[in-house]
């Protein structure tokens, strides 16, 4: 099988070239890197049998360094379909702990959240929890939260280079309408899928109102997106920090648990720790020189 091993480096002492070749030289690789961006990712062609026990020398070689290692087959690395996750991975925030943090709660919320997200406790019932908490809330609150979005390194790039090569974009959270229809419409998301607050006037009544978006429904999108674009269920990359994110990274050709919770990065195949959103572009072999806003593509 023709693989492809992708080597990011991330920090601001990047210096990828030594440990590029020694990866190389390790898996007996004649041909030297082709560098997707100088000293900060580049990809190593071999044919292999085992992409993991690849993965396993080349980290044995690289060590401790705060560089990514993404194993594949060549074959269809390019996606045509693009399912993120929402808090944690497209932006930085989780909304319901800055919620919590606005009204006095953020300790009770925080956990709640913590434990849903490595998988401790079921996510429905997680999320119920933490809703019910905010009982009362006026709507003023929820936009106070909006204006603290952070969008995590990487995001803007990641879904216009996707979108410009012709590929769909969806975010699918079990978040909420309110902070994803505002992320999704500044980055472009071509599909939202989020839970929605049930409102009674101008307050929160503590419910969200049905059906709930689960790592179940994370799945199903992803399924029912590949099928409405006619295209297979490998053919898409999704991307995601939490237990909820598995079964739709589990469906995907390529799904990547970014900077994700150790359940969720011991669970999952690929794995990215140390680079941005970005990365999931190297992984497909963009160059950085290509990614939208670059200044001068490269031919």
């Amino acid at each position: 099988m023709r693989l492809v091993v992708t080597l990011i480096a991330a920090g601001p002492d990047r210096r990828l070239l030594p440990l590029a070749a020694a990866a190389g030289e390790a898996l007996a690789i004649a041909a030297g890197p082709l560098w997707l961006a100088p000293e900060e990712a580049c990809d190593l062609f071999l044919d292999a049998p085992d992409p993991e026990a690849i993965a396993k020398t080349v980290r044995a070689v690289i060590g401790e360094a705060p560089v990514d290692i993404l194993v594949q087959p060549v074959a269809g690395r390019r996606k045509r379909l693009l399912v993120a996750d929402l808090e944690a991975t497209i932006i930085e925030n989780e909304m319901l702990d800055e919620l919590g943090a606005i009204l006095g709660l953020g300790p009770e919320i925080a956990e709640i959240t913590r434990r849903a997200m490595n998988g401790e406790i079921d996510f429905a019932a997680a999320l119920a929890a933490r809703v019910a908490l905010l009982t009362g809330t006026k709507m003023r609150v929820l936009a106070e939260a909006a204006a603290r979005i952070r969008l995590t390194a990487g995001a803007q790039s990641l879904v216009a280079t996707t979108r410009r090569s012709g590929a769909m974009t969806a975010l699918v959270t079990g978040g909420f309408t309110i902070f994803a229809d505002r992320v999704a419409a500044e980055l472009g998301f071509d599909r939202v899928v989020a839970n929605r607050l049930e409102i009674d006037g101008a307050r929160l009544t503590g419910r969200v109102m049905p059906p709930i978006v689960t790592g179940e429904t994370k799945r199903q999108t992803l399924l029912a997106l590949a099928a409405e674009l006619g295209i297979a269920p490998g053919e898409a990359v999704a991307v995601g920090d939490g237990a909820n994110d598995l079964p739709m990274l589990r469906a995907a050709g390529l799904g990547v648990a970014f900077h994700a919770k150790p359940f969720v990065a011991a669970a999952a195949h690929v794995h990215l720790d140390h680079a941005d959103l970005t990365g999931l572009l190297s992984a497909q072999g963009y160059r950085k020189a290509d990614f939208a806003g670059s200044a001068a593509p490269q031919p």
